[in-house]
């Protein structure tokens, strides 16, 4: 469909990085910015802690969580602030989804799909994982903390949810799915066709589609700037994660071909890596004459084990 010119888009930055407790999310949220071709509407930046020295508190069985639901609170007050009709969110982790998406199945009365391009189903609870970027899509339906899901007045129904591109499911992903009927189309089914997803938006009757776009959907051996992509790592860092198995050609494709029979309203773009360039982004602050002493180092020493950075 196409988009009306008279409509509202806002453009929220939300640099956000403690949902995954990866500070080069920070950065990362940025450059993805900058790399975004103009936009012509309203911006603005949702107010994120940076990444210092300081580690992140586990409150409650979630790691930031004070910082996160600040966070959350500034997100959303930005946007009841503008009132758009649209949303393009460039993060930071996939918490950053939040509140926009929330926001819009509110503001259209249910009248919502929610395409999950992503790697993993970000259904997660405190009971199962520490780290809330899991946890995000299941905040949206209306299950796990209450603190978190206190921003989700209007939950998402689960027949209007798909994934496209999970596989290999954690058990209690694999039962979250299960229970809630939603369905999923691999990245291997949709290099053969589309049909998957456009007969299930079809199906829910809905006009309005929010579409968010993990990076980490997509292979990392194709594309660098991502999680499993990092550098310097042992080649068994990551065994047992779910890695993207998409080309930037068929996302680009997949998110085409809906866009031809719903009406976008939101995107949210998360967890950019851009791993060559925040080490010349240190190499130059530690360089004579134009470095300076007053570094933040985004880069180093972000490895942990694979669950621990769990999308």
């Amino acid at each position: 469909m196409m988009n009306n010119t008279n409509e509202k888009t806002l453009r929220l930055l939300f640099p956000q990085w403690q949902g995954g407790n990866n500070p080069p999310y920070y950065f990362g949220a940025q450059l993805l910015a900058w790399l975004a071709p103009e936009h012509n509407g309203t911006t603005a930046e949702v107010q994120v802690e940076q990444p210092t020295n300081e580690p992140l508190k586990l409150e409650n069985g979630i790691m930031g969580r004070s910082v996160l639901l600040q966070q959350a609170q500034r997100a959303q007050t930005l946007i009841e602030t503008h009132q758009p009709d649209k949303i393009i969110v460039l993060g930071g982790d996939c918490l950053v989804d939040l509140t926009p998406f929330a926001y819009l199945n509110e503001k259209y009365q249910g009248d919502l799909a929610v395409l999950w391009v992503d790697a993993h189903p970000d259904v997660m609870t405190p009971n199962e994982f520490q780290h809330a970027h899991a946890m995000v899509l299941g905040n949206l339906l209306g299950q796990g903390d209450a603190d978190f899901t206190r921003f989700v007045k209007h939950p998402l129904k689960p027949s209007h949810v798909m994934y496209a591109g999970v596989h290999d499911l954690l058990s209690f992903e694999n039962e979250f799915v299960h229970k809630f009927g939603i369905k999923n189309a691999t990245a291997e089914e949709l290099g053969q066709s589309t049909d998957a997803i456009l007969n299930w938006f079809t199906s829910t009757g809905a006009k309005h589609l929010a579409i968010h776009l993990d990076l980490d959907v997509l292979d990392a051996t194709q594309f660098r700037s991502l999680l499993f992509a990092e550098p310097n790592i042992p080649k068994n860092t990551y065994d047992g994660v779910a890695q993207g198995k998409m080309s930037i050609e068929l996302v680009i494709k997949v998110l085409n071909d809906i866009a031809q029979i719903a009406d976008v309203v939101g995107i949210g773009i998360a967890e950019h890596l851009p791993w060559d360039a925040l080490a010349l982004k240190n190499m130059l602050e530690k360089l004579p004459l134009i470095g300076t002493s007053n570094t933040n180092s985004f880069g180093e020493n972000t490895s942990a084990v694979s669950m621990q950075h769990r999308n």
